[in-house]
């Protein structure tokens, strides 16, 4: 049942990347502790069909592409994108929180499905995060080549 429901959220953001319009709250990005270097951007919620994304679920982080779990695990090329999606985390708050260095600008906490953060990654390095809220129990971690 959850792979279901994670399954059509996935096609839910894969629709709205295509068509342009998201289903969505745009993230403001940034903010927080990790704070940013010059090699990130927040640039809003809208995933586009490049993006990596990753999955936010209640308790995990799953990467979109190869499915890894806590950690999620994604490669991504200098100048691409991730995308956290929250999806089936019902009223459960969470948020992106980058650790160490390299690092990203670290999202606000959000609960509810649908909520997108965005970061665009301009730095080749490993990038660290997990959840605002659960912590090392919703690790990731993001390799920009």
């Amino acid at each position: 049942m959850q792979m279901r429901a994670i399954l059509a959220a996935c096609l839910v953001v894969a629709v709205a990347a295509c068509s342009g319009n998201s289903p969505t709250s745009p993230t403001s990005g940034g903010g927080g502790g990790g704070g940013g270097g010059g090699g990130v951007n927040t640039s809003g919620g809208t995933p586009t069909s490049g993006d990596v994304a990753v999955i936010v679920g209640n308790i995990f982080m799953k990467s979109g592409h190869n499915g890894s779990v806590n950690p999620a695990v994604d490669t991504v090329a200098t100048g691409g994108s991730v995308t956290w999606t929250w999806t089936s985390t019902g009223d459960v708050p969470h948020g992106i929180q980058s650790l160490g260095s390299p690092s990203f600008p670290t999202g606000a906490e959000h609960s509810g499905d649908g909520y997108i953060y965005r970061v665009t990654f301009n730095i080749a390095g490993t990038y660290q995060y997990d959840c605002l809220v659960h912590g090392t129990m919703m690790p990731g971690t993001i390799v920009v080549r």
